[in-house]
């Protein structure tokens, strides 16, 4: 990841506005993909004047908006088919509908949040897509968490400036945790609202 970083930092401003919003696409498709310690490099490289804050801001949402509303396109016409075939034997399909019933009802506040969710954004992109929720609410929503969360990035490594990879341990421990936190608090909601139903069926 270093040795990337110090190839990025050497490479032609067009360039590094390049592969900041190309990065920023794929990291929505494969969750592991380092794109924030990117960002924050970025934005030591604004703080030296070798690229324009606003366009590496401008670039990295328009590619995490993209990335974010390519997996809803996959999760709204090939998710729950895919699903219902049965080809994803490890795959539950009622416990997919009841995530798909609580994403219809808290959908567009986890879009809101998603960019802060390391991890999960994949996922909560796909069943966002499942849950068929409105394609242009959910687009003016991703892109405002991807603007605001790439803001945080770029102004951190702007601040720090040649200490900027001081952040690297705090965003992999972050993104650890996140993902960590997420999954139990969707699981606990869940069984939560589950629970909740069957008392309501018992009454």
């Amino acid at each position: 990841m270093e040795a990337f970083i110090e190839r990025l930092i050497a490479l032609n401003p067009i360039w590094i506005y390049f592969v900041s919003g190309i990065i920023s696409y794929i990291e929505n498709i494969f969750p592991p993909f380092p794109s924030d310690v990117v960002l924050v490099a970025a934005g030591y490289l604004c703080a030296t004047g070798q690229v324009n804050i606003w366009i590496v801001l401008i670039v990295s949402t328009l590619g995490g908006t993209l990335g974010f509303m390519s997996m809803y396109s996959i999760g709204f016409w090939f998710g729950m088919k895919v699903v219902e075939k049965g080809k994803l034997k490890f795959i539950n399909l009622e416990k997919v509908h009841k995530v798909e019933r609580w994403f219809k009802q808290y959908g567009y506040f986890v879009v809101v949040l998603n960019r802060f969710l390391a991890g999960t954004r994949a996922v909560i992109a796909f069943f966002t897509g499942i849950s068929e929720l409105s394609f242009w609410k959910t687009t003016i929503l991703a892109a405002f968490s991807s603007l605001i969360w790439n803001g945080i990035l770029l102004m951190t490594g702007n601040a720090l400036g040649k200490n900027w990879r001081a952040v690297y341990d705090y965003l992999s421990a972050y993104g650890s945790v996140v993902t960590i936190v997420s999954l139990l608090f969707l699981g606990i909601l869940i069984a939560y609202n589950i629970q909740r139903k069957q008392n309501k069926q018992n009454i």
